[in-house]
């Protein structure tokens, strides 16, 4: 299983923002086996199966820039409650762990798992994903999203009222065409390493 802890940063100095991350997730459509709660004041936790929901999910928390991100991949204790706070097991404990090492990383995400190296190779892959998401412009996010959306360049540039030449240069400079792949890699990983941190 994945458990997903998020903590905001700076909390002190800003205000609250758990309740609008709460419901920017529920609207997002993420798949979770137990929903997003606030576990503690400033942090919140999720219980996911899914890789590639997991992936995109961590990237987009990456983009918006206020958080630190810890995923525990591994088994968690059967039943699973109704409730993500009532939960208990392994992966809920290295996700704490994780969380807090994320605090300290450049990238501001961790993982941890029983096994270091297939939750290492994670590591790297969301690494390298989340380096391109965060030096990323806001005109550079203007033609990804609507890239990633499925438009063609000709598409984004009419809608985005430039050329389909500057439409290229805006999503070259934002390394999106590195970014499919790093996601199916990082998400591919992070299933191999859930299957084998939890058998079950």
């Amino acid at each position: 299983m994945i458990i997903l802890t998020v903590d905001q940063r700076n909390s002190r100095r800003t205000s609250d923002r758990i309740d609008a991350l709460l419901r920017h997730v529920s609207d997002r459509g993420t798949p979770v086996v137990r929903a997003f709660e606030r576990t503690a004041g400033d942090e919140v936790q999720g219980v996911l199966s899914d890789p590639a929901a997991t992936v995109d999910l961590v990237l987009d928390l990456v983009r918006q820039g206020a958080w630190s991100i810890g995923i525990g991949v591994g088994a968690v204790d059967q039943p699973l409650p109704d409730s993500t706070r009532a939960g208990s097991g392994p992966a809920f404990s290295l996700a704490r762990e994780a969380v807090g090492r994320a605090k300290a990383r450049p990238t501001g995400l961790a993982v941890t798992g029983s096994a270091a190296e297939p939750v290492q190779r994670v590591q790297a892959s969301l690494d390298l994903l989340a380096a391109v998401v965060a030096r990323r412009t806001e005109r550079g996010w203007e033609a990804v999203d609507l890239a990633a959306q499925g438009h063609s360049q000709v598409e984004v540039a009419e809608r985005l009222g430039i050329t389909k030449q500057a439409v290229s240069q805006r999503l070259h400079a934002a390394e999106w065409y590195l970014e499919p792949a790093g996601r199916d890699l990082a998400a591919h990983l992070l299933s191999e390493a859930n299957a084998r941190l939890d058998p079950s």
